[in-house]
């Protein structure tokens, strides 16, 4: 890292340098084996109660593939793409911050992370991440959510043949506040669930170095099945906590994008509204796939971005 024009080792901003550099690569991991997954999530999270389109998981991947071919479970698959150097960016570059502020002393002086330190670090970030994650999640899930309304009406005529048509059609309809639709329930959903996510894998790696007697920045080498595991466990936590949140949060993100047309302008609308069409069960379409997704994806992202980390060192 002392090439000319690169983060110098020892300059404030290296680690930071690192964390990001590492996180987009994650990104793209978590992104290429968790998109299927999430397209899956997201329609049956969407898709009327009373004339379900799709039976269930795999209902959703044969109709999937047999309308729009394979590459439909890739739909909306270049926001996350593209946005991933911003969201990976903030996530790792803010937990890694988080846990530097909290490891300080008001003297300045560095102190030990405690187990609360670790969840309070992962809710830090979850708020920051939620202003990046936000508008990349909204873009994916209105291009997702077109072939529901396809099929659900034949006259329907999909607006966006892409995510930058989309882009433009939101910002055009309702300037910058556009890509931030369903902002508050990102944010609700974010603070815990990043909270256990990050918080969990971290105690996890810590307490697997201290038994295996090796550094954390060692274990991925050394042990990568334990960091994997570590990974798919925090992210099972986070889908568990808070996936009714999840379903709110797809409701309002594809939800149409003319304030004066929205069935779902608040959480409170939408819980109540989404409580109607099935009672608590109604808050839980769409689990299945998301569990299924929760510990391959996370687990390459987090081991990525270990061992890029363990790279750059």
């Amino acid at each position: 890292m002392g090439s000319k024009g690169g983060p110098q080792t020892g300059s404030p901003y290296a680690k930071l340098w690192k964390d990001v550099f590492a996180g987009t690569c994650g990104g793209i991991a978590v992104t290429l084996v968790g998109h299927p997954f999430d397209t899956v999530k997201v329609r049956l999270q969407s898709q009327p109660m009373d004339k379900p389109i799709y039976d269930g998981a795999m209902d959703c991947v044969k109709k999937t593939i047999k309308w729009e071919g394979p590459q439909g479970l890739y739909k909306g698959v270049t926001s996350p793409l593209a946005g991933q150097m911003f969201f990976r960016a903030t996530l790792f570059g803010a937990f890694g911050q988080s846990k530097a502020y909290l490891g300080t002393n008001s003297d300045g002086t560095a102190r030990a992370l405690t187990t609360l330190d670790l969840y309070k670090a992962g809710a830090m970030t979850g708020f920051a991440a939620a202003f990046v994650e936000g508008p990349i999640d909204f873009y994916k899930s209105q291009i997702q959510y077109q072939i529901i309304k396809k099929q659900s009406d034949p006259a329907y005529k999909p607006p966006y043949t892409s995510v930058s048509r989309c882009v433009q059609a939101t910002i055009r309809t309702n300037g910058f506040k556009g890509p931030f639709q369903g902002l508050a329930a990102t944010i609700v959903r974010n603070v815990p669930a990043n909270s256990i996510y990050l918080g969990t894998f971290d105690l996890l790696k810590r307490q697997a170095a201290a038994s295996y007697g090796c550094t954390v920045g060692e274990l991925s080498a050394q042990h990568p099945v334990i960091v994997f595991g570590a990974a798919g466990v925090g992210a099972l936590g986070y889908w568990i906590a808070i996936f009714p949140v999840d379903v709110i949060k797809s409701a309002m993100q594809t939800d149409s994008i003319d304030p004066a047309q929205r069935r779902f302008p608040t959480m409170a609308t939408t819980f109540k509204k989404l409580y109607a069409e099935g009672g608590m069960k109604r808050f839980y379409k769409g689990f299945s796939p998301c569990l299924m997704r929760a510990v391959p994806a996370n687990g390459a992202m987090l081991l990525t971005v270990d061992k890029v980390t363990a790279w750059l060192k």
